[in-house]
């Protein structure tokens, strides 16, 4: 909460009372709090205040302060721009962290306020602002990034495009889109929330809007239009691709001292404890520079390190290209700290119900009578647990599904495969586990990891899938199979043939072993039974345990147990044995059969291990370039989700091996552990555990296409359930749910060739693909001819009819007997971008334009495929599609 006091600016006195932005603009030397309909008006000639406030569910609240200085600006404004910035932290209580931003290098975190752009105006603020009329100016902005766009006008000249970026040239009556032909979809689509935000706030929602094709000449009225505004065509040259090798740049940290001079600090390694609470430090990083300041510095110390570090930015000609951040002690930001070598973790224990219970124990214990403290309520969004499951064993190459009552009962060293079905958000949804003991072997870690893929590949619903160790499992895991017991041991051939190598005891349970289990759970629909060694030091005061032995079943409670957990004990007892009735023993009251059967007493916890959190989510965009894998990090709470067309990321495996990868690496320096839950989510099929993280529109996900299809055709007007070309979605497969990475028809439930007689289905299933349905976005695009063409072929296929309704024909049994000598069947070698004998008449350039459908009919020969509409299609997924003939996939 803001301090208030004389000497603070009245136009902070306010500041950072409430979550959200606050911006203040200098104007004759004063500030000017904007009001939120002028929050995105950002002058090149005057210096700007940006305070965000995040008021998180637990902790005190989070602030960022940012100071704008447009190119024009002043030098007195902008001074004037880094004190008050400084004021405001300090009216804030120090806790907050600052950054400098010059117009055109704007940060990720600060564009993130103004999505989807920020377009700075020419000219300087004042706060007696008249009508401006007159001519409707022409201009020309590039666009720049794919998670924030830096937008940025260029001369109205053909020699400012190139192709790479985006351009959009804004007339009075239309706004033109042209997007370069080495521009990702990602750009294009950001390209589009730029135009629609110039539409609404320039055109009053009123504009006719055109996309421009780089290299696109022929067909095309818009086209024509277009570079008759410059003109006339011309070729844009080409440049020299730039250089992929990058050096990281060397950290150098410095001393500020009290008269503003840098002392060099001559160390190659970093560490915290080189960083004083009464100094003021920069660590510079080339284009990042960073500046520390103690918790016990002065005011004055502060301001003397800032001006020093931007005069030191400015003298060595790196003030338009440098970001700088400032941190107090104890905020420092992740970049920052990963830097430093051991970095001490400064995560807070979380308020478990299980520390609320064991309080309440505590005094019980003492003699005092206090009612145990409600449960909190979760307000967290889960999934429906209401749904249905099947288990498998993995044992290398085969698997085996479970009984129900196996479900319940797994080994530390086997690894499953669990399939959880579900009550979506209109439709079914699926969940694939896979499941690591332990003390799994390689061999079987490694197959079930290949079974999870061919199960979800197999799968028409793209369900979410997630690699969880034993000892590491989501509440959610539990909560789906409710009841859980961990044995030791394992069944797998795997497994035994490991232990007896090793010369290791089989500790698989049997009825003449002794059995330890420590009894866990929130709930009677969320309880485990996990089996631990059986020794005294295997107990915990604040846990009950379960003791087999051959002659007799103990249950030992814990002293600083609570009444839940008693009554998840006796819960348990019964999942064990029902008929047996167990021997109930207190602590401190144990008789000396019982230390006998654990091998004696001996020292053990009394309290439970509160496991850190992580209140402060992040989201990394993946991006791969020739080769190399970059990560760039933005915050969840602004963070819209990236599309990527990740040509090397052609399964779900390669998914898992990047979280891992991501794991390693350990970017956040939290020494996250390895074996933590991996998700891997498709685009469409995104479950409530994890849109709750974002500020999500589901009703986006009822178009089908690509980001820039989808952006296009809501920007168009066009229908929901319309693909952007046009076409109706199909009746039998969900709007928008189509996954990326393989265009191949799916069944609903997953067939790998190795699941053994109880896990396939008789019989073929053939899947249709909908008929398109050719409409027009717009007047003249070149989707027309396109989508006639595209309708001509499949009119000729006696597989489909052409529907005047808005609804599409499914197979019947009778397309099973198509005749294929009737159909336009071509090899795959005459299909592939390079072939030397293309077929004529598909056109295979447009890669990311259509949406597309195909029908795959085995045929006699392996190389041959049949292709309903190949327009767009990739040589990736062609390739797919072969590949899939060739491992005898059939039309699944």
């Amino acid at each position: 909460m803001p301090i208030i006091n004389k000497d603070l600016d009245p136009a902070f006195q306010t500041a950072g009372a409430n979550p959200g932005l606050e911006v203040w603009c200098i104007e004759n030397q004063e500030l000017v709090l904007m009001s939120e309909s002028d929050h995105r008006k950002f002058y090149t000639g005057s210096a700007y205040i940006v305070l965000n406030a995040v008021f998180p569910k637990n902790g005190p609240p989070h602030y960022d302060i940012h100071y704008w200085l447009g190119n024009d600006t002043k030098k007195v404004d902008s001074s004037l721009a880094s004190d008050k910035a400084l004021e405001l932290d300090a009216a804030l209580g120090s806790c907050s962290v600052q950054y400098r931003e010059i117009q055109g290098q704007e940060s990720q975190k600060f564009l993130s306020y103004f999505k989807p752009c920020l377009i700075p105006i020419e000219g300087v603020f004042t706060s007696k602002q008249g009508n401006l009329n007159g001519e409707y100016q022409v201009s020309l902005y590039s666009c720049k990034g794919d998670y924030v766009v830096h937008v940025r006008e260029v001369p109205f000249q053909r020699s400012s495009l190139n192709h790479e970026d985006v351009f959009i040239l804004d007339t009075a009556l239309k706004i033109y889109l042209f997007s370069g032909c080495n521009s990702t979809i990602q750009e294009r689509a950001k390209g589009l929330e730029v135009v629609q935000y110039i539409t609404e706030n320039k055109h009053g929602g009123k504009c006719e809007v055109a996309t421009i094709e780089d290299g696109k000449f022929v067909g095309d009225s818009d086209v024509g239009e277009f570079w008759s505004l410059f003109g006339g065509y011309a070729p844009i040259p080409r440049e020299p691709p730039a250089s992929q090798e990058s050096v990281a740049p060397s950290a150098k940290p410095f001393w500020i001292n009290l008269q503003g001079k840098f002392c060099p600090i001559g160390s190659s390694a970093f560490n915290k404890e080189m960083l004083e609470s009464d100094k003021c430090y920069m660590l510079d990083c080339d284009n990042e520079i960073f500046v520390w300041m103690g918790r016990q510095t002065l005011l004055t110390e502060r301001r003397t390190s800032i001006k020093a570090a931007e005069d030191f930015v400015r003298n060595e000609g790196r003030s338009s290209k440098a970001h700088l951040t400032f941190l107090s002690e104890g905020l420092e930001s992740t970049i920052f700290r990963s830097h430093f070598t051991n970095w001490p973790k400064t995560v807070e224990p979380r308020l478990y119900e299980e520390g609320r219970e064991k309080v309440a124990a505590i005094f019980k214990h003492q003699g005092y009578d206090v009612k145990e403290l409600p449960d909190e309520k979760d307000d967290e969004p889960s999934i429906d647990y209401g749904g249905t499951i099947k288990v498998w064993r993995v044992d290398g190459d085969e698997l085996s599904l479970l009984p129900v009552t196996e479900h319940t009962r797994l080994y530390s060293g086997d690894c499953y495969i669990v399939q959880y079905t579900f009550p979506g958000n209109g439709r079914d949804e699926t969940l694939f586990y896979a499941w690591l003991g332990c003390r799994c072997v390689t061999e079987d870690k490694t197959a079930a990891i290949s079974h999870i893929n061919t199960m979800v590949d197999s799968s028409r619903t793209n369900p979410v899938m997630a690699q969880i160790h034993e000892g590491k499992e989501p509440s959610q895991f539990f909560s789906i199979l409710k009841r859980l017991i961990v044995f030791k041991g394992g069944n797998s051939s795997g497994y035994k043939k490991f232990i007896e190598e090793k010369g290791i005891v089989d500790e698989t349970p049997n009825e003449n072993l002794v059995a330890l289990f420590r009894v866990q759970g929130t709930s009677s629909d969320n309880m485990q039974a996990i089996q631990v060694d059986q020794v005294s030091s295997s107990l915990n005061s604040s846990y009950c345990y379960i003791l087999r032995s051959e002659a007799a079943m103990y249950t030992w409670i814990g002293s600083l147990s609570s009444a839940r957990d008693h009554n998840l004990l006796d819960r348990m007892v019964e999942l064990f044995n029902p008929t047996q009735l167990p021997v109930s023993v207190r602590e401190g009251n144990e008789p000396d059969i019982f230390w006998d059967v654990l091998g004696g007493k001996a020292e053990y916890p009394r309290e439970k291990e509160i496991q850190g959190f992580i209140d402060d989510p992040h989201l990394f965009a993946l991006k791969i370039t020739r080769g190399k894998t970059c990560l760039i990090d933005g915050s969840v709470s602004h963070a819209n989700l990236l599309e990527f067309q990740l040509r090397r990321l052609q399964d779900e495996r390669e998914a898992l091996n990047l979280g891992l990868k991501f794991l390693e690496m350990d970017v956040l320096v939290e020494g996250l552990s390895l074996e933590v839950p991996i998700y891997v989510v498709m685009e469409g099929y995104e479950p409530l555990f994890f849109t709750r993280f974002f500020s999500w529109d589901h009703s986006k996900a009822n178009i089908l296409g690509n980001s820039f299809e989808r952006k296009l055709a809501i920007l168009k007007g066009n229908s929901r359930d319309s693909t952007p070309n046009g076409h109706k979605s199909s009746s039998n497969i969900p709007s928008g749910r189509r996954r990326s990475s393989s265009p191949l028809p799916r069944s609903s439930s997953p067939l790998p060739r190795s699941a053994g007689s109880d896990y396939r289905q008789s019989g073929n299933r053939l899947f249709s693909s909908p008929t398109p349905v050719a409409k027009n976005l717009f007047e003249g695009s070149p989707a027309n001819n396109r989508a006639e063409q595209t309708t001509t072929l499949l009119a000729d296929s006696p597989s489909t009819e052409l529907s005047s309704s808005n609804e599409t024909s499914n197979i019947t049994e009778k397309d099973k007997n198509i005749d294929r000598d009737s159909l336009s069947i071509h090899p795959y070698e005459r299909l592939r971008v390079v072939s030397p004998n293309p077929v004529t008449g598909i056109d295979l350039t447009k890669r990311e334009r259509w949406i597309h459908y195909f029908l795959g009919y085995q045929t006699s020969h392996k190389n041959e495929i049949l292709a309903h509409s190949l327009y767009g299609a990739s040589e990736e997924r062609v390739d797919v599609m072969a590949r899939g003939r060739h491992r005898g996939w059939g039309t699944n």
